[in-house]
């Protein structure tokens, strides 16, 4: 996978980083309320969201993962699908949710090109392709006022395909926060 990153944009995505954790814990502990009950009887945790972490996941970033979840409402998207791949503007109204949503994505586009899977406990399974096939995908990101243009393209049909579906899909999560999640499980039949 090929970056185009300008030092200015690197020094903001790491201070953002350094930001959006602080932002974590000072969230994590003025968070409260229940869980959501789900079929069966079954309740989610939706304080402390386990489904966030991964095998091969950081603290930091389950906790930035959950700062976007809890913060969904302020998140618009636009999503534009070219033929060889995607063009996302994701924005946030919230000063600690576009940070976060800035050091995720930066921080996950780096794993994609790494191979480096961090197996998540909810992650949908559109994002293998891309720890298995990560350079095969050329990505920019421009850090904007209020977010993040993001452009990733590939020549692998399959790659181009699975952009498309993983750009609907956090779409929908920007839409209907958790929710989507519980649906794009229940239709995958892989329960939680």
């Amino acid at each position: 996978m090929k970056h185009l990153f300008s030092p200015k944009r690197v020094v903001i995505a790491v201070l953002a980083l350094g930001i959006a954790s602080a932002g974590a814990l000072t969230l994590a502990q003025t968070m409260h309320g229940g869980g959501h009950r789900h079929g069966a009887g079954h309740m989610h945790d939706e304080v402390n969201m386990p489904g966030l972490r991964g095998e091969n996941a950081t603290a930091q970033e389950s906790a930035e993962i959950a700062i976007l979840f809890r913060g969904f409402e302020t998140i618009t998207r636009e999503v534009e699908n070219l033929p060889n791949g995607i063009k996302t503007i994701t924005r946030s109204s919230d000063v600690a949710v576009r940070e976060a949503l800035i050091s995720h994505s930066v921080g996950m586009i780096d794993r994609v090109d790494q191979l480096d899977d961090p197996k998540i406990i909810i992650q949908s399974p559109t994002l293998d392709i891309f720890f298995l096939r990560g350079a095969a995908i050329t990505s920019s990101i421009d850090i904007v006022d209020d977010g993040l243009v993001v452009v990733q393209t590939s020549d692998d049909l399959e790659v181009v395909a699975a952009l498309h579906t993983h750009a609907a899909e956090v779409t929908a999560m920007t839409e209907r926060g958790m929710d989507a999640v519980h649906d794009m499980m229940m239709e995958r039949g892989t329960g939680h």
